[in-house]
């Protein structure tokens, strides 16, 4: 059996992968490492948990199930209801808790759904501290009884906590501006549009009504085409997609043209180094930004920093060295000044807050940046381990010397399937065609 724990929590199908029993052994196993419920015993305080989730009707038993193993373990729990990942982790700094727990799968479709941790704080766990929570899982526990035992009431109302901190982030409203949301029938349906009114802006919701199992299904960032129709019909200024837990998003303009996480990253970035507020003039970025990032962010007088896929390595890069923005372009950023974690409402909220400073339309600052053309090819049923085998290596140095600065080759072994992604970007798309298909023979041939 693999590693319980996935690269954003334990995920599964809810009531077969992911189960109540397994729910509420995590949230047990979880309470004495993160909660330390042994030590607290002799302060005689009992340590706090806050629990928040999207609208996935299975959050309703994995809610239960978790808060029944918090308080059985003597953890005090704070239900905060359906509430964005993002404002789960601020609240569990904001209100002094021990840990947060998060009930979501994200962007996946509604039967899935996921447990994800959160220490004191609200920083996401490393891989050390989520290795032992698995490694005590079923471990044979002394459960506190009488006034032992954890107490629990609800806290709905702290969701006005939340939305009244994103907001007092922000250096502009944004009067006059007319957005489109789409909340992806997600944990954002409430406070968004509450957030983007208070700020001004005048807001139609769409994707903001869920009903359990319609959660991201055909709205939301992964999911841009009801969006972009309404925008450009309703003549609005831009679009703004969240996804299911809203720690990220995604926008359009008033053309309906998609504008990624690296255009939305390039954007702030050169709006806070314009402001004297990007921290040692860098961004964080993952190996997977578009080269045509970089080159604006180096035309801008910006470094960019790179760190593995996955928003958790940019956060760890973005600590460890004083780096203040960062993300992904999947729409995942991290302004680390005002959060603890990617956050979908806030990002949107500071990418309003420079079309509205500006005066100037998201089409035109979104060009800032000209992305390259990308290819990517999966290359299945191959040895990942032979990666780096010389034959490979070989041809990588070839191509990479043919694309000069307009290019650049990236080889990437799956970390879940038998198979190796080849992404190149070139200049135009027919190279970048020509040169990863000419790399994806080469490791079918010498990765086997």
């Amino acid at each position: 059996m693999g590693r319980l724990f996935g690269t954003d929590g334990v995920r599964g199908v809810a009531g077969r992968d992911l189960t109540a029993e397994l729910a509420m052994d995590l949230s047990v196993a979880a309470a004495h490492v993160l909660g330390d419920a042994g030590a607290f015993a002799a302060t005689g305080r009992r340590p706090v948990a806050v629990v928040g989730r999207d609208p996935r009707a299975s959050g309703e038993f994995l809610e239960a199930a978790v808060v029944a193993g918090l308080a059985a373990s003597g953890v005090d729990v704070l239900r905060l209801g359906v509430l964005p990942t993002p404002a789960v982790a601020h609240l569990t700094a904001a209100l002094g808790a021990d840990l947060g727990v998060m009930l979501s799968a994200s962007h996946n479709p509604a039967p899935d759904n996921g447990i994800k941790f959160l220490a004191r704080g609200g920083f996401k766990l490393s891989d050390a501290v989520e290795d032992e929570i698995e490694r005590r899982l079923g471990e044979e526990w002394s459960f506190p009884v009488g006034s032992g035992v954890g107490r629990v009431r609800d806290a709905y109302g702290e969701a006005d906590r939340y939305i009244s901190h994103v907001l007092t982030t922000m250096t502009a409203p944004l009067d006059g501006l007319s957005i489109v949301i789409d909340c992806a029938h997600g944990a954002a349906h409430m406070v968004a549009p509450e957030a983007l009114v208070r700020a001004g802006a005048r807001v139609e919701a769409i994707g903001a009504r869920p009903d359990g199992l319609n959660i991201n299904a055909g709205h939301g960032s992964t999911h841009l085409d009801k969006l972009q129709q309404v925008v450009v019909s309703r003549g609005a200024d831009l679009g703004v997609a969240y996804d299911g837990d809203a720690d990220r998003c995604l926008a359009v303009d008033h053309t309906g043209a998609i504008v990624d996480g690296d255009h939305i990253m390039a954007i702030l970035a050169a709006a806070m180094h314009g402001d004297g507020l990007l921290a040692k003039d860098t961004v964080v970025a993952t190996v997977m930004s578009n080269l045509g990032f970089k080159l604006a962010m180096r035309d801008a007088g910006i470094t960019v920093v790179e760190t593995a896929v996955g928003d958790r390595y940019v956060l760890e890069r973005m600590k460890s060295d004083g780096f203040n923005l960062g993300g992904e372009q999947s729409g995942h950023v991290i302004m680390l000044d005002h959060a603890t974690t990617g956050d979908g409402l806030l990002t949107s909220l500071h990418l309003l807050g420079v079309v509205a400073k500006s005066g100037v339309p998201l089409k035109e600052l979104a060009s800032v940046m000209t992305p390259l053309p990308q290819i990517l090819i999966n290359v299945k049923g191959v040895d990942k381990g032979k990666a780096s085998v010389p034959e490979l290596v070989a041809a990588v140095a070839e191509a990479e010397a043919e694309l000069g600065e307009t290019g650049r080759v990236l080889i990437r072994p799956s970390g879940t399937e038998p198979m190796i992604r080849v992404m190149v970007e070139a200049a135009s798309e027919e190279h970048a065609t020509q040169v990863a298909g000419r790399l994806a023979d080469v490791v079918r041939t010498a990765c086997v």
